[in-house]
């Protein structure tokens, strides 16, 4: 039998313990995964998250700008065909304009991007790809952010 004391030693702890795997977790980059068809959308959260990076998720670009003004984001990644006014592309230079800390990763199963094509500091990925690709890439494009 614990006395108060303990008890109260013990919910604190807790209460500690808690925090400190809150905080753990909220250091870990944060990637916005912007695409418009939610199967895939969600295959890439999920392989992210399972990576350990924080998520956010987009079907749109519009949408994507809305989540960047209100987020800390390392990494965009973002599908080049999106309905809308702002397809991938744009996106993808809106955000080197708007928030050059954040790096950004293409992908597309339609079109092959050249480095040349691609906005500065932003990585082609080209669909299909596999989880593992994407986290490595999205690692090494969280490592560049400042």
């Amino acid at each position: 039998m614990r006395s108060y004391f303990e008890e109260e030693q013990l919910g604190l702890r807790l209460d500690v313990e808690e925090l400190e795997a809150y905080m753990a977790r909220s250091e870990e980059p944060t990637v916005l995964v912007v695409e418009d068809e939610t199967f895939v959308r969600m295959i890439a959260a999920d392989a992210l998250a399972e990576s350990g990076f924080q998520v956010l998720e987009a079907p749109d670009a519009v949408e994507a700008l809305d989540l960047l003004e209100k987020h800390q984001v390392a990494v965009v990644f973002t599908d080049i065909n999106m309905p809308g006014a702002i397809d991938g592309l744009e996106l993808a230079d809106i955000v080197a304009k708007r928030f050059p800390r954040v790096k950004v990763i293409i992908t597309s199963g339609k079109q092959w991007l050249e480095p040349d094509e691609l906005p500065d500091d932003s990585l082609f990925l080209p669909k299909p790809y596999r989880p593992k690709q994407l986290a490595k890439l999205v690692e090494q494009q969280a490592r560049r952010a400042v």
